[in-house]
C-alpha cells in the first residue's frame, strides 16, 4: 500500500518564514505519523512530494504574483534576474504518476519535483511576447511587502498567508528554490566563467 502525503509544499528542506512555523508543525506531524505507520507495517509505504508553489494556478488567480494579464502590467519584486522554481498543476499530477510508477525508488522518502526554473525577467519577456505588447513595469522591494504582511499577520488579517507566500517566492537569496542542486551547478558555472574571463588580469 502506497500513501502519498497530502502536502505538495516545500518538504523537509524548505526555508519558510517564521510566520509559517505553525503550519509547518502540522505538516511535520503528518510526516511523522506516516513514517510511524510504515515502521509498524511492512506492507505500508509513503512518499512526500516537494513541489513548491503551483506556479501556473497562482499566476492566473492572484495579481499579487506580479503579472496582471488583463492590465498588461507587472510588479517586479527585488532583483529581476533572481531564479526560482515552480510546478504546474499538470506537473504535480505527473509527479504523482511518477511516484506510483517507481514504488521502490520512492519508498518512505520525499522527492523533489519542478516544472520550470525561471526569473521575473524571463516571465515578463514571455508575457510581452505572448501579448505582442510592452507591459507597464513597476519595481517593488519584497521588504515593503513583508512589512505589510507581518502587520496583517499581527492584526489577524487572513490575507497574510497569500502575501507571505508571494514574498517567499520572490525573496532574494533563493528561498523559493526546490532544487538546490541546480542552483549550485549554475553558480559554479558562472564562477568558472568569471574566472576564465578574468584570467591574466591584475
Amino acid at each position: 500500500q502506497k500513501f502519498i502525503i497530502d502536502d505538495f509544499g516545500w518538504g523537509l528542506d524548505g526555508r519558510p518564514f517564521p510566520e509559517f512555523d505553525a503550519i509547518h508543525v502540522v505538516r511535520v506531524a503528518g510526516w511523522n505519523h506516516a513514517n510511524a505507520k510504515a515502521e509498524a507495517n511492512s506492507g505500508f509505504t509513503w512518499t512526500g512530494i516537494s513541489s513548491g508553489n503551483p506556479i501556473d494556478w497562482a499566476m492566473k488567480r492572484f495579481n499579487l504574483m506580479g503579472f496582471n494579464i488583463t492590465q498588461r502590467s507587472a510588479i517586479i519584486y527585488d532583483h529581476e534576474a533572481e531564479y526560482f522554481t515552480g510546478t504546474t498543476l499538470e506537473g504535480i499530477g505527473q509527479s504523482v504518476v511518477g511516484v506510483l510508477q517507481h514504488p521502490e525508488e520512492t519508498i518512505n522518502r520525499f522527492v523533489k519535483v519542478m516544472s520550470i526554473k525561471t526569473c521575473k525577467n524571463e516571465l515578463l519577456e514571455a508575457c510581452q511576447s505572448a501579448t505582442g505588447k510592452q507591459w507597464n513595469v513597476q519595481p517593488s522591494p519584497t521588504k515593503t511587502l513583508l512589512d505589510s504582511r507581518r502587520r496583517k499577520h499581527e492584526e489577524g488579517d487572513r490575507g497574510w498567508v497569500l502575501e507571505f507566500a508571494v514574498s517567499q517566492l520572490f525573496d532574494e537569496g533563493s528561498r523559493a528554490l526546490i532544487c538546490w542542486a541546480w542552483l549550485q551547478r549554475r553558480r559554479k558555472r558562472l564562477w568558472q566563467s568569471s574566472c576564465k574571463n578574468n584570467s591574466g588580469r591584475i
